[in-house]
């Protein structure tokens, strides 16, 4: 059953594949808890909501007994022109919730027809799942000082969803922490928002690029890097990725827009433009009215970069 899912997972574009049990995260519960406790999520409340959940894929899914985790390569060598607002690489395609979601389910469908008992849930960072502790756990990769799943072979440019089932196999082993002494991500972050293994929302660039409401502080400006939708410095450095290969998947061919926008583009886009252009696109996130707000931000900055 683990080759058959293995292969099946395989065929479907993911790049690796790893099973758990399912049981309750005690050191990561305590590590979110004092992460929340210190403030750091800024104001993403919702981090907050449902924290027994996060921690116990049982109380998720009844009779829940295993996780599979799978991971999903997005890296694109395609980049954007040089001089012009960034976007990260993850929304340079489709939405990768909506992708990776009928991947799952394709994957879940096939393991229900092999084994007619199986029940379960698929998750696409979209539900109280803390899915980087369960793709750790299922030997996918190690959780680097940057925060993100990093995989040996793939780098971290990756895509992660799960399903929760009822069905019980042997688990996989987590695999060794790899960062070792390294702290390009750490020294490369122009806000300071990394210390190893933690970061801090209320500095990081993609928060205040997609998550934030709000006018960003002026206190910013001589350390922002041209990024209107998230950020890639930490990922960029990473010696990991310094072998990435392209993604294979069709939906995550960058848009024209991505490729063929010069700042006056960016900065002339309508709200109907954006929408016809964005409405599949993870940039609806932060809104047209956000990615407006971050372009004019950028644009009261003298380019010291």
């Amino acid at each position: 059953m683990r080759e058959l899912i293995r292969q099946k997972a395989s065929a479907l574009g993911f790049c690796v594949v790893g099973i758990s049990k399912a049981d309750f995260l005690e050191q990561e519960a305590c590590r979110l808890d004092a992460w929340l406790g210190d403030g750091l999520h800024a104001d993403m409340a919702y981090m907050k909501n449902h924290f027994d959940l996060r921690a116990d894929p049982r109380k998720l899914v009844v009779d829940a007994k295993s996780v599979i985790s799978v991971a999903c390569n997005y890296f694109s060598p395609e980049i954007q022109p040089e001089g012009v607002y960034k976007i990260s690489r993850y929304a340079y395609g489709r939405d990768y919730h909506k992708v990776i979601r009928e991947k799952l389910l394709c994957l879940f469908d096939f393991i229900r027809t092999v084994e007619p008992a199986a029940r379960g849930r698929v998750f696409v960072d979209s539900a109280p799942v803390l899915e980087r502790a369960w793709a750790e756990k299922s030997g996918l990769g190690w959780i680097g000082k940057n925060t993100n799943l990093i995989s040996r072979q793939h780098g971290s440019f990756l895509f992660l969803g799960e399903i929760i089932l009822n069905l019980e196999f042997e688990y996989d082993m987590p695999v060794k922490n790899l960062c070792g002494a390294c702290t390009r991500c750490i020294d490369a972050c122009p806000t300071k928002a990394l210390t190893p293994y933690r970061l801090d929302a209320r500095k990081c660039i993609s928060w205040f690029t997609i998550e934030n409401r709000q006018t960003i502080p002026d206190e910013l400006k001589p350390q922002w890097r041209d990024w209107i939708f998230g950020c890639d410095i930490c990922q960029e450095v990473c010696p990991w990725n310094q072998k990435a290969q392209s993604h294979v998947e069709r939906n995550f061919q960058p848009l024209e827009a991505i490729t063929a926008f010069q700042m006056t583009d960016w900065e002339k886009l309508t709200q109907e433009d954006f929408e016809r252009i964005f409405r599949h696109s993870p940039l609806s996130r932060a809104g047209f009215v956000g990615i407006k707000r971050n372009i004019q931000f950028l644009k009261n900055i003298e380019r010291k970069f």
